[in-house]
């Protein structure tokens, strides 16, 4: 894998200790039922900041709250001192990218392509441009094949580019995943479950790369299982429960905390409810998930 850090990222703007994201009270409710409650996260420039919890802790829903694909209940998610707009594309826009649990590439297109796809909140030619392919649109166009390509070869695609997505390897579909959310030029990447189905060495090169991603001054938060990369890889860890922050740290402080340690150990908390609280989190999840996935227009917003 190449990690060659002097690839060049041109819009993240963001001054050494900067708080680039600012996650105030944000509340997520599907109908009676509170996914996320009352939440406060910050990242800033430079860091790694890691989000951790059992499964149905409200992870994912936290992270589709900062990334517009939910409108949060209540609270207000704030990137680099604005209010994020409530649409997932404006939120990309203006410097967030992510990546998905369930990996999401454009499987009949090339590995290229994919990445080209996230290139398109960084061009500014419009639809007559497009249309009329005048010298402006191939001059756009060169330049954005010419950052894909550098992408790839940061991630260690690049001799992959004309080979069809689906037909790449596992962990390679991560990293091109990864790729193309760099495209859009990001000061702010959530990856979610980066690692999920790796092998050690795949794991391994994960972080790797991660860690090169952040060394172009990239802010980085990252939902994951695997304890050992995600208490190597980050500066400060947050814990959700059942939707609520337990704690937030550095990996002494959170592995410590006799709580954490029974959130993870299935033993019950004051005032915890149990493991069927934490189920209908999840089916909640689960369904309004499948219900943004169908709906017309969101395959744009990926």
């Amino acid at each position: 894998m190449t990690t060659d850090t002097t690839t060049k990222n041109t819009s993240t703007g963001a001054t050494p200790g900067e708080t680039v994201l600012d996650a105030r009270g944000v509340t997520m409710r599907f109908g009676g039922l509170t996914a996320v409650r009352d939440v406060d996260l910050t990242v800033n420039s430079g860091e790694i900041v890691g989000l951790i919890g059992p499964n149905g802790a409200g992870k994912t829903t936290f992270f589709n709250c900062l990334t517009g694909l939910y409108i949060p209940t209540e609270g207000e998610v704030r990137y680099k001192g604005n209010v994020l707009p409530p649409k997932s594309f404006k939120v990309t826009a203006a410097g967030i990218a992510r990546t998905f649990q369930n990996i999401r590439l454009f499987s009949n297109m090339t590995v290229l392509e994919n990445v080209l796809v996230g290139r398109h909140t960084r061009t500014k030619e419009g639809l007559w441009s497009a249309l009329l392919r005048g010298p402006r649109f191939h001059k756009a166009e060169a330049k954005s094949r010419e950052r894909a390509m550098e992408l790839l070869d940061f991630v260690g695609l690049a001799d992959k580019a004309d080979h069809l997505s689906r037909n790449l390897p596992y962990g390679e579909q991560r990293k091109l995943e990864i790729a193309r959310a760099l495209a859009s030029e990001p000061g702010l990447l959530l990856l979610d479950e980066p690692t999920a189905g790796m092998n050690p060495q795949e794991t391994r090169a994960a972080e790797e790369l991660i860690f090169a991603i952040r060394d172009m001054g990239i802010a980085i938060l990252v939902i994951e299982h695997d304890m050992r990369f995600i208490f190597n890889l980050c500066d400060r860890v947050a814990v959700l429960v059942q939707g609520q922050k337990l704690v937030e740290g550095d990996a002494t402080t959170v592995q410590g905390d006799e709580r954490v340690i029974a959130a993870y150990l299935g033993e019950p908390l004051d005032n915890d409810s149990g493991t069927e609280e934490a189920a209908e989190v999840e089916a909640a999840e689960a369904a309004a998930e499948t219900t943004t996935d169908a709906a017309p227009g969101k395959e744009n917003d990926r």
